[in-house]
């Protein structure tokens, strides 16, 4: 998993230059919006694998990065709720940013470990798609007031998303 603990640390990585950037300004969206800046970002993925061409001066590679980034970024809102104003230092973000990417990572080992590293045969357009599907569940459950009845809940549905972009990010690493 030496792959899967490098994606993790480039994510990290970045996270922590934007949070120097911006500080935590996405402290003040709802969930919704995070919601739907992941899906704004996969739409995109899905755009680039279909015309083969961007525009835009950004990678995939970037994309994936900042859909794990955004999952994080869920997660965080998911607990703490959005606030009105930026309410954390850079510290506090850093380690919660932390505590939720091991509990994400603890996830990804336990689903591997049932699915015997599946996730290798997989082709990087599968993962969008993927992430896509969770992006909507997770819509829908904000729809349903954030309860879930008989499925996993947002917080599962966002660890999914960032475990697809990460290996997603792993696999189009490995086809350069």
């Amino acid at each position: 998993m030496e792959e899967f603990n490098h994606a993790i640390v480039i994510c990290r990585d970045l996270f922590e230059r934007k949070l120097k950037d911006y500080g935590a300004s996405w402290r003040l969206m709802r969930p919704q919006s995070v919601t739907d800046q992941i899906l704004i970002k996969t739409k995109r993925i899905r755009n680039l694998e279909m015309k083969n061409c961007s525009i835009v001066d950004e990678t995939m590679e970037d994309d994936l990065m900042a859909i794990a980034n955004y999952g994080i970024i869920g997660l965080i809102q998911l607990n703490l709720g959005f606030s009105s104003i930026v309410d954390m230092d850079n510290d506090q973000i850093m380690k919660l940013y932390d505590e939720h990417i091991k509990e994400t990572e603890k996830l990804m080992q336990a689903k591997n470990h049932d699915y015997d590293d599946a996730w290798e045969s997989m082709r990087t357009s599968s993962y969008v798609d993927f992430i896509l599907t969770k992006i909507f569940r997770i819509k829908q459950i904000e729809q349903n007031g954030g309860k879930a009845s008989s499925s996993e809940g947002i917080d599962r549905n966002y660890m999914d998303i960032i475990n697809y972009a990460l290996f997603a990010l792993i696999l189009t690493n490995r086809s350069k």
